[in-house]
């Protein structure tokens, strides 16, 4: 067991294959001519392999590839397989973009179920979030999947002025179609032009939806970062994760490792622990590990409140989204 100074028990890993990106989503990477990181300072195929085993041996159970976006990294199906041979619960986070090229593979892999990112069902404002015309492409995907049996979470930022008034359109789309959509308050991060006019909280937009369907709570498990509604009737369910407004830091059971193999014990920490540098030594990075898990801050890394009116996203020391993994 990992445990920090508050008893929280840590058994999720989520790791960053590549902070490269085939969007250019504003919230996540701070300006269209961002610099990726170079290959050589990556964690190659066989140290992620090896460095996850050491996190398994540990007490992980479930592992979440992420990026940047994880399929545009050659060798993810790779990673993917090798992966999916751990005693461990594996999935995924992804734009949706290369889906159609990975079903197999997935398959293969025996992964049940992945998040897909989707700021809105309007074409022309897909183009306007990401830079990219891909839409068609990821809602496709996103039907492919569902239709191969997976279970698909669609992660929604929800930005007021911006899609706020898509609210009830992701959940008009629940309602024939088995996809969970699960709406996100936005996040300030490095270069994402965040301030608190931009978000729309849990609550508005729970009476957003309230406003024209009746709405059932769910039952959370444990360690949920989102709280889990449904339409009667309807074949899809929805959520909210509040960070924002209403944070879940007591339940926290993650721990992130950036592609460049820098250790995060909260997505917000300011502090980083060097994994990839002391692996390569040679040495033994479990030490290390118990030292960021046991200096893990009680909430938010440590450097906000839930009192978001009152954050100055300059005052927050922290890399961008797309450098820290989603």
């Amino acid at each position: 067991m990992m445990l920090d100074s508050f008893g929280r028990d840590h058994n999720y890993l989520r790791i960053s294959l590549t902070d490269n990106c085939n969007l250019r989503c504003f919230y996540c990477m701070p300006e269209e001519d961002y610099e990726f990181t170079p290959a050589s300072r990556l964690m190659q195929f066989d140290e992620i392999e090896a460095i996850a085993k050491i996190f398994v041996a540990e007490g992980v159970n479930k592992i979440r590839l992420t990026g940047g976006e994880p399929l545009v990294r050659k060798d993810a199906d790779k990673i993917i397989l090798s992966l999916s041979k751990l005693p461990v619960t594996l999935t995924l986070t992804t734009n949706g973009t290369r889906l159609h090229e990975y079903v197999e593979v997935l398959k293969q892999a025996n992964i049940k179920s992945l998040n897909i990112s989707l700021d809105t069902l309007q074409a022309d404002k897909f183009l306007l979030l990401t830079r990219r015309d891909q839409f068609r492409q990821v809602y496709d995907n996103i039907h492919r999947l569902i239709s191969n049996g997976f279970h698909v979470k669609v992660n929604v930022v929800a930005m007021k002025g911006m899609n706020d008034t898509e609210i009830n359109d992701f959940i008009e789309w629940t309602k024939d179609t088995p996809v969970h959509v699960r709406f996100i308050e936005f996040m300030p991060f490095s270069g994402n032009k965040w301030t608190s006019n931009k978000v729309f909280t849990w609550q508005q937009i729970l009476a957003v939806v309230k406003s024209k369907y009746p709405v059932v709570r769910l039952t959370d498990e444990k360690h949920d970062t989102a709280k889990k509604y449904t339409v009667p009737g309807h074949a899809g369910t929805f959520a909210v994760i509040s960070t924002m407004t209403s944070p879940f830091c007591s339940g926290c059971n993650r721990m992130r490792l950036t592609a460049d193999g820098k250790m995060k014990n909260c997505l917000f920490s300011k502090e980083e622990t060097d994994l990839l540098t002391t692996f390569r030594n040679g040495d033994d990075i479990v030490p290390l590990i118990q030292q960021s898990i046991g200096s893990k801050a009680k909430e938010l890394g440590g450097q906000f409140t839930a009192d978001f009116e009152q954050v100055h996203a300059e005052e927050i020391h922290n890399r961008s989204m797309i450098t820290i993994g989603g």
